[in-house]
């Protein structure tokens, strides 16, 4: 399917956005190429990519996804910005969007995993610096995104959080899961497991439950 804006391979600025709403778009292409083979669609998003799953879903108006799983997903920070740092990036902002910082994350917080932190400090493309602009959206968004909404009444959810997540602040994921209107959802958290639960050591556990969730409605 690719990569996302500012992600990977893409041609674009990495570590930057215009608007969050590239991210949105993105997910729509992947969907509709998904839909073509004419299989039951789950959209399962990791992190950041998990709010990009919920803004992505609350715009649909004929979603035709057979379910959600959201990995860990970026509802709050666990790193917070200080105050003078924040009031200074809304200037910034509007001036110089694109000027890049450090995200201030290391490896070793996403995963216990040494291969997987190994391979990820030989990556060139691993984005360690983000833009004003990038930062500013994604605060807006996770803003948007803890608004009560029904949009996912009537489709399967499974949330699957870390329990010693370093990154994402898991009392966030809980409170917009205990208050967003469903008829079919489910929590799970994995007591110990740092932020990239499909990466840790105990992983299967971890891709057993999702197969198990997915199995229920296929």
């Amino acid at each position: 399917m690719g990569d996302l804006p500012g992600q990977g391979t893409t041609t674009r600025a990495r570590g930057h956005i215009r608007s969050f709403q590239e991210y949105i778009d993105e997910v729509d292409t992947w969907i509709d190429k998904a839909r073509t083979f004419e299989l039951p669609v789950f959209l399962l998003g990791h992190s950041m990519g998990g709010l990009v799953a919920i803004e992505w879903f609350k715009q649909q108006r004929n979603p035709r996804i057979t379910g959600i799983i959201l990995s860990s997903p970026c509802l709050g920070l666990q790193i917070k910005v200080n105050k003078a740092l924040d009031l200074a990036s809304r200037g910034l902002n509007v001036i110089a969007p694109s000027l890049k910082v450090d995200s201030g994350l290391s490896i070793d917080m996403a995963t216990r995993n040494e291969d997987v932190i190994e391979a990820d400090q030989n990556d060139s493309l691993y984005v360690r610096k983000v833009s004003v602009r990038w930062y500013r959206e994604l605060l807006k968004t996770i803003e948007s995104a803890m608004v009560p909404t029904d949009a996912f009444l009537r489709v399967p959810l499974l949330v699957m959080q870390a329990g010693d997540d370093k990154l994402v602040d898991k009392t966030m994921v809980i409170k917009w899961f205990s208050g967003v209107a469903s008829h079919n959802k489910a929590y799970r958290e994995w007591e110990g497991l740092y932020h990239e639960i499909f990466n840790e050591p105990e992983r299967e556990d971890v891709f057993k439950a999702a197969r198990a969730f997915t199995d229920q409605y296929i």
